[in-house]
């Protein structure tokens, strides 16, 4: 199956990141399985929000994950 080109459709015409990223487009950045990325919510490891039935996870979020395992790495 051929992924989808994030960059289409994704951002916002000024070119800027958007705020809140969904679930297959957090998991495709970090590039880990979407059931990870689940048992990462489930261990609130990583926040995400939820909008009606979606859920979405904000690019902070991502970003403070990313922190926190690499100093954990790097420690």
């Amino acid at each position: 199956m051929e992924e989808k080109n994030l960059q289409t459709n994704q951002q916002p015409a000024t070119g800027l990141e958007p705020e809140l990223l969904t679930v297959r487009e957090a998991y495709l950045r970090l590039r880990i399985s979407k059931w990870k990325l689940y048992d990462l919510f489930r261990r609130r490891l990583i926040d995400s929000v939820q909008i009606g039935k979606r859920r979405f996870v904000t690019t902070d979020a991502l970003r403070g994950y990313i922190q926190r395992i690499t100093r954990e790495s790097m420690a």
